[in-house]
């Protein structure tokens, strides 16, 4: 098993890398987040995955990207706790396995700790507009308390992990009172750099995405967005950023954030991961160094799902 390695204590190209990367990620995020994952790509290629067994394309509905991939322990123990992940992409690219792989590695973390794992891929804009992705979340997840027990996991122990574009769509699904899920059958959530606003700010480098999946009018984005209902669920909830964020999304992290704890009375977790980018946030899960999951399992364990 491998054991906890911050980016301080990362190979010394891979510290150096990622401090070049950080002051000028803004000024090319596409170039700069090529250049990180590629940095992690060896380390997650040499990693040893074979402590689990992994069933890819299970079809949860009819259209060719409601499939999802099921990541069991070998040594797995009948009731072990189930964490999904849901990609990013700005709503228009990307799936479940992730360039070269590395969102499978989420998977595979999470498996060397015990957990069922599963990887949801969900339709994209603009084939599928909202909140036809969160549908598909809400079929995953429907799917999985189904199913999950077929493999292990515990059906009353599942948890929620996004990032970027799947961070809007988990964020949908727990808390958007007029899609109208509020979380159902979910233990915990975790939102990693997500777009919790709907916008086209001249800041957003991503604001195709955003209209390609929430539309051209306007005037219905902020009633369409998660920030709007941070009140409407009381699911336990992780918020997480990265230092080099994309433009807006550590502002709405934060946000969202102060939102929570306005309803709660109390505050959530929340998290901005020193020295890591919107990628590289993702992409060093399994590589060695595990900061941000021992984060996210010490959350799963005091909310009960793990």
């Amino acid at each position: 098993m491998t054991h906890p390695l911050p980016l301080q204590d990362a190979p010394a190209a891979l510290r150096e890398l990622m401090a070049r990367l950080g002051p000028r990620w803004h000024q090319d995020i596409r170039a700069a987040s090529a250049e990180a994952k590629a940095a992690y790509a060896p380390l997650l290629a040499a990693v040893d995955n074979s402590h689990a067994e992994v069933l890819r394309d299970v079809a949860y509905g009819e259209h060719p990207r409601q499939t999802l991939d099921v990541f069991v322990p070998k040594a797995v123990k009948p009731g072990a706790p189930v964490i999904a992940f849901v990609h990013g992409g700005a709503f228009m690219r990307g799936d479940k396995s992730g360039p070269q792989g590395m969102f499978d590695n989420v998977l595979y973390w999470f498996a060397r700790h015990g957990f069922v794992g599963v990887n949801i891929e969900y339709r994209l804009a603009p084939e599928a507009m909202y909140p036809d992705a969160v549908h598909d979340v809400a079929a995953a997840v429907q799917w999985m308390h189904t199913h999950i027990a077929e493999h292990g996991g515990d059906p009353a122990r599942m948890s929620l992990l996004g990032h970027s574009a799947g961070g809007t769509h988990v964020a949908s699904y727990v808390f958007d009172s007029g899609v109208g899920y509020l979380g159902r059958h979910l233990a915990a959530n975790i939102l990693v750099s997500a777009r919790l606003r709907a916008d086209r700010s001249p800041e957003n480098p991503n604001a195709g995405g955003v209209s390609s999946y929430f539309g051209d009018d306007f005037s219905v984005y902020e009633r369409h967005s998660p920030m709007l209902f941070a009140h409407c669920s009381p699911l336990p909830t992780f918020v997480v950023t990265a230092e080099f964020e994309n433009p807006l999304l550590d502002i709405y992290g934060l946000e969202f954030a102060h939102r929570l704890a306005v309803a709660r009375r109390v505050a959530p977790r929340f998290l901005q991961l020193p020295r890591h980018n919107h990628a590289s946030i993702m992409a060093h899960f399994n590589s060695g160094e595990e900061i941000l999951g021992t984060h996210i399992l010490d959350f799963l364990r005091e909310a009960g799902a793990a």
